[in-house]
């Protein structure tokens, strides 16, 4: 049986012949062309690609925060493209943990009390502690956002996403706001996480070293998928350098 972090060949969530059009006024932009991708159990995926390529547009859309234009996407037998809002929020609520390049914690909250806010409409929660200490913040529990480092803000985002334990991770630039130092910290988090509890993993970054921790890394250009690479070897994230 492959160790949790190195994926196995069970397919958690499928996207078939994407397509993502918005309408500007006259202009029509087309976001994704036809996309074809698969996350599977376990799996650390990376999605790199220059800033317009479609890389936040097809993490929504598997994450079910946005609806595709064609396509159609398969969580587990499935089918999101048919699913209707109800639907679609008790997906995110039970089965997607988010983390952002922006932390959106409450000011006014505590570390604890940003995580219990998820923990509370969870079906089968972490202990909010337990979260924490995963992140490495369990002593910081009680101290404000403002209280907290930028890295710290991000690692309780990281606790918050995954006190759910979902099934799947999905993270946009997590890194994008930080430095070099603490984006170090925050991989190390979510390679943890990837690690230790299973969560499917699935980063999309303009930070092309940062593909090196993945054993998937998926290529997008131009709103379509240019290359998918199965590293032989994978870097620990305090190995990264860029």
């Amino acid at each position: 049986m492959p160790n949790a972090s190195e994926g196995s060949e069970e397919v958690v969530l499928s996207a078939s012949g994407l397509e993502k059009v918005y309408d500007m006024g006259e202009v029509q932009v087309h976001a994704l062309r036809g996309v074809d991708l698969e996350l599977h159990a376990g799996e650390f995926l990376v999605l790199v690609g220059m800033s317009g390529s479609g890389k936040s547009t097809l993490l929504n859309i598997l994450g079910g925060l946005d609806t595709a234009t064609a396509g159609s996407v398969i969580y587990r037998g499935q089918d999101l493209t048919k699913a209707d809002d109800e639907q679609l929020t008790q997906y995110r609520r039970s089965h997607v943990g988010f983390v952002f390049q922006f932390y959106n914690l409450i000011p006014s909250l505590t570390a604890e009390e940003n995580v219990r806010l998820v923990a509370d409409i969870s079906d089968d929660p972490m202990d909010t502690v337990d979260a924490l200490n995963l992140v490495g913040l369990g002593p910081r529990k009680d101290h404000f956002p403002s209280q907290l480092s930028g890295g710290e803000q991000q690692r309780v985002a990281i606790a918050r996403a995954v006190c759910k334990q979902p099934d799947v991770l999905l993270c946009d630039e997590p890194t994008g706001a930080l430095d070099f130092r603490t984006g170090i910290l925050v991989l190390e988090t979510l390679a943890r996480v990837n690690r230790e509890l299973g969560t499917t993993t699935a980063v999309i970054t303009h930070n092309a070293p940062i593909a090196q921790m993945a054993n998937t890394v998926v290529e997008l250009v131009d709103g379509r998928v240019s290359k998918v690479e199965h590293p032989e070897s994978r870097v620990s994230a305090e190995d990264l350098r860029w």
